[in-house]
């Protein structure tokens, strides 16, 4: 059974950093595509942050590039998105993502991900 969990949201103030881990298991092949997205109350969820476990390349939307990095311990798991600089509008609750395949083509399309984890919440103060 493939099962997906992302820990480490917490509150801090504006400018703060924040690290979240992600780990997807039951996997068959490394050709696996993970994403962060995050939904704030009454907003829909959209796509952070995407790595491909298979080949390393990352994609970040414009709202948390140059703020947001997702690294990965090895070629597989765990996923990182390091958060910093963090402003009151990237409070939400993140969610990580995973499906097959290497390319993460379409990588911010929610309807592509199989597997979610429960989300973690991250609340910005100002």
């Amino acid at each position: 059974q493939v099962q997906v969990v992302e820990s480490g949201g917490g509150s801090v103030q504006a400018g703060g950093s924040l690290r979240l881990s992600c780990v997807a298991s039951g996997f068959k092949s490394g050709r696996v595509c993970m994403g962060w997205f995050r939904q704030a109350p009454g907003k829909q969820r959209e796509g952070c942050a995407v790595a491909s476990a298979a080949t390393g390349v990352t994609y970040y939307a414009d709202s948390v590039q140059g703020r947001f990095a997702s690294s990965r311990d090895n070629n597989q798991n765990p996923v990182y998105l390091q958060m910093n600089t963090l402003k009151p509008e990237d409070t939400a609750s993140y969610y990580c993502a995973a499906r097959d395949g290497a390319a993460c083509n379409s990588w911010a399309d929610l309807t592509l991900y199989a597997y979610w984890g429960p989300g973690t919440q991250v609340t910005v103060s100002s």
